[in-house]
């Protein structure tokens, strides 16, 4: 008579306790970082060598963030999600544009022409309401940035012209920057691609704004937060001002 064989024993089935202990475990596992390049270290050392006390050095506060830092709290005194949404609704678009271009007037973020350029563009009211309806829906539309960045372009492109074209990189930039400096960053496109590539990272450019090209400009400056994190860059204004002590000929290396 052939034995019968025995049955495989089945394994004990964990109990709930062990499970999550287990996951607990694995969460408090360490995430492995990536660490700067050597590119990125020079860039940091640079930026010490001008400002030992970081982004909390005096001379630092005085040259780079502070005048920034002012238009933002310019720009939340008089042109806040609520005072915008009342001077629209008021039909004030000449007021809102004068508002906007006036605050932005007291940095030096804008070259000349470009100033000139949009006091031009807005001077008529179809251009002020169109400046001030598309720039409303640029800091506080409900659409994804995707949408609201490709329509803010597209509205600056379709302003009057006179002289000079409106629709350049730091005039689309310059005021979500000074708006929403945790959101959106200026480009100088010049200074801020040496800045990158002293990074060692090729920034792909065209001289019309886009979305991709901007998408691409935030992803670059996300790495860069990450790399610089102990420093505690506090926002786009602390980024932007880093990325300009690489680029511009006023900090020699």
């Amino acid at each position: 008579m052939t034995k019968a064989l025995p049955r495989s024993k089945k394994p004990s089935r964990p109990s709930a306790r062990s499970v999550s202990r287990r996951k607990r475990t694995i969460r408090a596992q360490p995430v492995a970082r990536r660490a700067p390049s050597r590119r990125a270290l020079r860039t940091r050392r640079k930026f010490l060598a001008h400002f030992p006390g970081g982004f909390r050095d005096e001379t630092y506060l005085d040259w780079e963030r502070g005048y920034k830092w002012n238009a933002h709290r310019a720009w939340e005194a008089a042109l806040n999600q609520s005072a915008f949404e009342s001077l629209i609704r008021a039909g004030k678009f000449e007021e809102i544009a004068a508002t906007a271009i006036r605050i932005e007037s007291r940095t030096n973020l804008l070259f000349s022409f470009e100033k000139m350029a949009l006091r031009d563009a807005v001077r008529s009211p179809a251009g002020a309401k169109a400046f001030a309806l598309a720039l409303f829906d640029l800091l506080h539309g409900p659409e994804p940035m995707e949408v609201r960045f490709s329509n803010w372009i597209d509205a600056v492109g379709r302003l009057p012209r006179r002289k000079t074209r409106v629709l350049t990189w730091p005039l689309v930039t310059v005021f979500g920057f000074i708006a929403q400096p945790r959101t959106h960053f200026f480009l100088k496109p010049t200074v801020t691609r040496e800045a990158a590539r002293r990074y060692g990272v090729e920034l792909p450019y065209a001289s019309r704004p886009s979305w991709p090209l901007y998408k691409g400009l935030l992803d670059f400056v996300a790495q860069v937060r990450g790399d610089i994190g102990d420093l505690r860059p506090r926002d786009m204004i602390d980024l932007q001002s880093f990325l300009w002590v690489q680029g511009s000929d006023e900090y020699p290396d």
